[in-house]
């Protein structure tokens, strides 16, 4: 009987412990979810930290892609003897010369720059019209250089004089601005495309005539509405950003147009001056409290 009693005790004892146990895990876990759930809503309550950008106006445009020859503005060469020559300045050096001064002497005449420019020399192939014994002196304005384009057909419409021209070589980099000058009155049957010509200012005279030029041509150009690329949100054909109002975002559905030098046209959707999210789209949702850190 005695035993029965301490073996009936031990059960209870084992009982009673496990039943502790059991508690003190659903006491532990309801301590630790609460815990989690409070951290969760401190952090939900906690500005999430972003950079922000206002919506302003950027330039935008279209352009065509090309190349052609740099040409001198104006060019002058003669043809000299060197047994007629008294006196020249130094044709190796590719001075640069003022309209009226001297370029050379010879024995019956002085040759005088008819404009501004550069000066050089260029050698007569021996046994061609006596090129033993001959130079051509040569004369080049290149302050501003011609660019001769063939544009494709498709785009006369949208050429004009005046147009905005880029141009840059592989030389330099750097790039130099110009203007459409001339268009042809027609079009080539052959290559279906009409001759153009561009000024290009060149007032550095970095660039020289007979240089491959890489040519775009600037049209359709607006002042538009323009945020960064990367506050763009796309979601299938949806795209919207995040607007930013009392430290509050929403999501907010635009038109866009061109993209330019990491800019995006908006056409619709947003007003000057409007904050938007520029960075970190990811890391919140409409709804979100947010603490703009930096703009950009």
């Amino acid at each position: 009987m005695a035993n029965k009693m301490s073996a009936k005790k031990k059960l209870i004892i084992i009982l009673s412990f496990i039943a502790l146990v059991i508690t003190s895990v659903i006491i532990a876990r309801a301590v630790v979810a609460n815990i989690v759930k409070i951290k969760i809503q401190e952090a939900k309550a906690r500005p999430i930290g972003i950079i922000a950008t206002k919506v302003g106006y950027s330039n935008f445009f279209d352009k065509l892609e090309t190349f052609g020859t740099a040409i001198a503005n104006q060019t002058f060469s003669i043809r000299i003897k060197k047994t007629e020559l008294i006196s020249s300045i130094n044709f190796d050096d590719y001075p640069a010369v003022k309209k009226g001064d001297i370029i050379a002497k010879l024995n019956d005449q002085t040759i005088i720059a008819p404009f501004n420019g550069r000066v050089g020399k260029r050698e007569i192939t021996p046994g061609i019209l006596g090129g033993d014994n001959s130079i051509i002196a040569t004369l080049d304005d290149i302050a501003i250089l011609k660019v001769d384009i063939k544009v494709p057909e498709n785009f006369l419409g949208v050429l004009k004089k005046g147009l905005k021209i880029e141009a840059n070589s592989s030389a330099f980099d750097e790039k130099f601005n110009g203007q459409l000058e001339t268009i042809s009155s027609r079009v080539d049957p052959t290559t279906r495309s009409i001759l153009v010509q561009a000024k290009i200012n060149n007032v550095s005279q970095k660039l020289i005539p007979g240089m491959l030029l890489n040519i775009s041509l600037i049209f359709n150009e607006t002042n538009s509405l323009s945020i960064p690329e990367q506050a763009l949100i796309i979601q299938g054909n949806d795209k919207f950003v995040y607007l930013i109002t009392n430290n509050k975002i929403k999501k907010n559905p635009v038109i866009i147009g061109k993209r330019n030098f990491g800019k995006i046209e908006i056409l619709s959707g947003l007003n000057e001056g409007d904050v938007v999210l520029a960075e970190g789209t990811n890391k919140v949702r409409p709804g979100s409290k947010i603490k703009i850190t930096e703009y950009q």
